[in-house]
């Protein structure tokens, strides 16, 4: 067993070859993912690589972001220990000297470890605030969208946000009229349970009467779902694998790039596919799109939905 393990720690002197350019390992030994004699064992190098690839192909997106002077506020939804937050900061806040990174986080011993490591680390743009994603969405006022401290939200990531925290994500971006918005999700039960409520129908209903069943065609609908939304909302969507999935089984990603304000053809597909449903009152289609469900196939919607 002994030897299994060492076969799988990626040594010191090899660590460079996991790394991003410009990223150091000062900060991946604060963050834990590399031990203190710069080995980087089997889960922290699953963990690395994920991080490094979304950041990796976050890439074009910061390079625009942070084009011309500008000051983009980077918001990190369900940021945990904050792994990704503190790697986007390094390579683009620090290295440019501008640009913010704000980590919302409920749990309250993981916003007080990473204030303490962003303090020791001088990231003095580098915010945590103990806050649910909701929260950062005005709840009076739907048309105005989320700011922090006055400033507009400029991207929205979430690697591995919970169920319908995923979804809170994505709303946050669609509101903030964000120009990237990326998402990896994590578990997806939502769609799941909603489905566990209603009769099976013949054929479409033996996609979902069996529980394992259910619960996987649940969780691949609420992604169709999700990206559907977003590009009802303007954005040109990509959804990919983010890596091999020897390294996680939440493998997939949703990337969202704002190209128009709406799209009223994507927001009739939408409708056709929720029409062949049962009705699914999922959260995400209750704030932003209440119509859409129950709008009848073969509908001409407007182009803007409704709600924004």
């Amino acid at each position: 067993m002994a030897a299994g393990k060492s076969r799988q720690t990626t040594p010191a002197a090899r660590v460079h070859r996991e790394l991003l350019p410009d990223q150091s390992t000062a900060l991946l030994q604060q963050l834990h993912l590399l031990t203190r004699d710069g080995q980087l064992n089997a889960d922290a190098r699953r963990k690395l690589k994920q991080i490094n690839h979304l950041a990796n192909l976050l890439t074009p997106d910061l390079e625009r972001l942070f084009a011309d002077d500008r000051d983009p506020l980077i918001v990190d939804a369900g940021a945990g220990n904050g792994y990704l937050g503190f790697v986007l900061y390094e390579l683009w806040c620090q290295l440019t000297g501008r640009g913010t990174v704000l980590n919302l986080e409920v749990r309250p011993d993981l916003v007080a470890r990473a204030r303490e490591r962003a303090a020791e680390l001088g990231y003095a743009r580098m915010v945590y605030a103990q806050k649910a994603v909701a929260e950062l969405v005005p709840a009076g006022d739907l048309d105005r969208p989320p700011v922090w401290a006055d400033r507009p939200v400029d991207a929205v990531v979430a690697l591995h946000a919970c169920d319908t925290a995923t979804d809170d994500a994505i709303e946050l971006g669609i509101r903030a009229g964000a120009p990237v918005i990326a998402v990896v999700p994590c578990c997806q039960a939502e769609i799941a349970r909603l489905l566990a409520g209603t009769a099976v129908r013949a054929p479409a209903g033996a996609l979902w009467r069996h529980p394992i069943h259910r619960r996987e065609f649940g969780a691949n609908l609420t992604n169709v779902i999700r990206a559907h939304v977003l590009e009802a909302f303007g954005y040109q969507v990509t959804v990919t694998e983010l890596t091999g999935w020897e390294h996680s089984l939440k493998n997939e990603l949703i990337l969202a790039r704002k190209v128009q304000r709406h799209n009223g053809l994507a927001l009739r597909q939408l409708q056709q596919l929720l029409a062949g449903l049962p009705y699914l009152p999922m959260g995400l289609l209750q704030r932003l799109l209440p119509e859409a469900p129950a709008q009848a196939v073969g509908t001409e919607p407007d182009d803007a939905p409704s709600t924004l």
